[in-house]
């Protein structure tokens, strides 16, 4: 037993002290004429590959007006091609020109209602009843024609495909700065992928864009609208952000999901969705010159884009002063301290990295200092945030029982001035340069895996950054972690979020006055359900609660009554009618 206990230590002092180095990825790469870059990591053995493709663009390409167009270009690249999709392509075609007419009518209508809106004459420019005779009769027109493009619509048909071939894992993302796109593929199905791919890339057909927007915004509902901390992270990041593009959501703006037309999306596609702006990828059991070969039958059909992409023109404005946001939300206290730091690639990167670490994780020192030891926070974490072109760094933390935000957010920033200060210990500096390295090694084991990174890497800096970055980290010294420290994690550099535990009735109700222990934490149980309904649960749920209120016993009303006006207060939020 002693002999083992030994051999135990041993290993785990390897683990700590000696480096684990991965080794390179030996990729090759292929440019078709029209610009399209194809990398591919052949291995042997696991009869599937692993292929994607990324276009070089998000949410950060657009501009006010427009915001969420690269993220519903995401959905729009599943609804088909001139052959996929559809029942009647040419009946499909002419439903698409008559919704594109008769949305321009409605656009100039919503103008009017607007302009009313802004010199005060209506309350509200979305209420039915500020509506025109003619703008009523164009909505109706309007779902008319979304009614007939339905019945043509073969839903889903493009995952058929995939699926009835083997494939699985279909899937898409949008970032602030790529939209990505992959799936894992049976080896002797490489064909097919090039071919469908090609196709939604050449022969596109946005049918239902008008319909996907209603998804859209029922996604943003469910991602932040309904969320406890949603709409004030989106807040915070808004307030963040004082000119950069990333400071509006990825999602978009709702005011600019409803107006943007067809037209709109399609000069953006034809910009950023050009092949000279596309890499795609490909690990796993294959042939590259056959591949290849595949990629310039395919791909090698699509023309070069007419518009050279731009990039982001607006760059972040140095902040001169603390940013502070005070919240209320059904949520733990807790606290949140951003700083402007850098981009992906940047030389300062590696060192913030490294410093994030230095402070997360059970062993880190934000967890050991305000959970372990002061016994005053629940959670304590850091990170660095790179984009690519601009970044942030992020500590933060949810308080004790009966501790605040601020007892946290005064313990971060001592534990932050130690490391401004004293500088960190060799030991304490190779572990996390171990785990990184285990980590990277870990990465590159999985064929999807290495396929993804392949993609992201290629669209910020280059593929070849998978085998260049690992160097740059372990090179990280401790006079390297305090420069960054003293140069990022200032007080004028930095945004402060704090969240207070928000009473559970709606506003004008100043507690729960009434109710004991046990009522309040059913109601809380009952609001956390009532968030996550859709419309129609939400009417049948209060016309279930008018009818039992009158029959329950008065001890039991108060409690009923509040969960009703819970209940109307959230159909209220959503624009639900009874």
């Amino acid at each position: 037993m002693k002999r083992r206990t030994g051999v135990l230590v041993l290993l785990l002092w390897f683990l700590l002290v000696l480096p684990v180095t991965a080794q390179d990825v030996a990729v090759q790469e292929y440019s078709l004429e029209n610009g399209m870059t194809l990398l591919m990591v052949p291995r042997r053995g696991d009869p599937n590959i692993a292929a994607g493709w990324i276009a070089k663009v998000g949410s950060i390409y657009e501009r006010p007006g427009i915001t969420g167009v690269a993220h519903l270009f995401e959905h729009m690249m599943f609804k088909g091609t001139h052959t996929i999709g559809t029942r009647d392509i040419n009946e499909d075609l002419q439903i698409i020109r008559e919704l594109d007419a008769v949305k321009e009518q409605l656009r100039e209508e919503q103008q009017k209602l607007l302009d009313l809106y802004r010199l005060g004459q209506i309350d509200n420019p979305d209420d039915p009843a500020t509506r025109s005779i003619k703008h009523t009769e164009l909505l109706d027109k309007f779902d008319e024609l979304l009614t007939r493009q339905s019945e043509l619509v073969i839903s889903t048909e493009i995952d058929r495909i995939y699926t009835s071939e083997g494939a699985s894992a279909l899937n898409a993302s949008t970032s602030y700065d790529w939209t990505r796109y992959q799936i894992n593929i049976p080896a002797n199905k490489l064909e097919l992928w090039f071919w469908l791919e090609s196709d939604r890339l050449a022969n596109p057909v946005f049918r239902e864009f008008y319909s996907e927007r209603d998804v859209v915004h029922e996604e943003r509902r469910r991602s932040t609208d309904s969320t406890p901390t949603g709409k004030f992270e989106e807040q915070f990041n808004a307030m963040f952000w004082e000119s950069s593009p990333y400071s509006w959501p990825i999602v978009g703006w709702p005011s600019d999901l409803d107006g943007i037309t067809r037209e709109e999306a399609m000069t953006f596609f034809e910009v950023y969705y050009a092949p000279n702006n596309l890499s795609a990828a490909l690990v796993g059991d294959f042939v590259p010159s056959e591949a290849i070969a595949l990629a310039k039958k395919y791909f090698g059909r699509l023309e070069r884009g007419k518009k050279p992409p731009l990039r982001p023109r607006t760059r972040e404005m140095p902040q001169v002063a603390e940013k502070r946001m005070i919240a209320h939300a059904e949520t733990t206290p807790q606290v949140v301290i951003r700083y402007h730091s850098v981009p992906d690639g940047h030389v300062d990167e590696p060192a913030l990295v490294v410093l994030a670490q230095i402070l997360s994780g059970r062993t880190g020192r934000l967890y050991r200092s305000l959970v372990e030891e002061k016994q005053i926070a629940n959670t304590a974490s850091a990170a660095q945030v790179g984009f690519g072109f601009e970044g942030f760094f992020e500590v933060r933390g949810t308080a004790k029982t009966g501790k605040t935000p601020e007892v946290v957010e005064q313990a971060f920033y001592r534990e932050l001035e130690k490391i401004q200060t004293e500088p960190v210990s060799e030991r304490e500096l190779q572990k996390v340069k171990n785990q990184n390295s285990a980590r990277d090694f870990r990465s590159l084991r999985s064929n999807f895996g290495l396929m993804l990174q392949l993609l992201v890497r290629e669209a910020r800096r280059g593929w070849e950054t998978i085998n260049s970055d690992p160097l740059l980290y372990e090179t990280v010294t401790p006079l390297d972690v305090i420069s960054v420290a003293n140069k990022y994690l200032r007080s004028e550099n930095r945004a402060v979020g704090i969240y207070y535990r928000k009473e559970i009735l709606p506003e004008g109700t100043s507690s729960l006055a009434g109710l004991s222990e046990d009522e309040q934490q059913q109601v809380q149980r009952l609001q956390k359900m009532i968030v996550q309904m859709d419309a129609a649960q939400l009417r049948q749920s209060i016309i279930q609660f008018e009818q039992m209120s009158e029959q329950l016993p008065s001890g039991s009303q108060d409690m009923a009554k509040a969960v009703l006006r819970i209940l109307r207060r959230r159909a209220s939020e959503l624009g639900v009618d009874r």
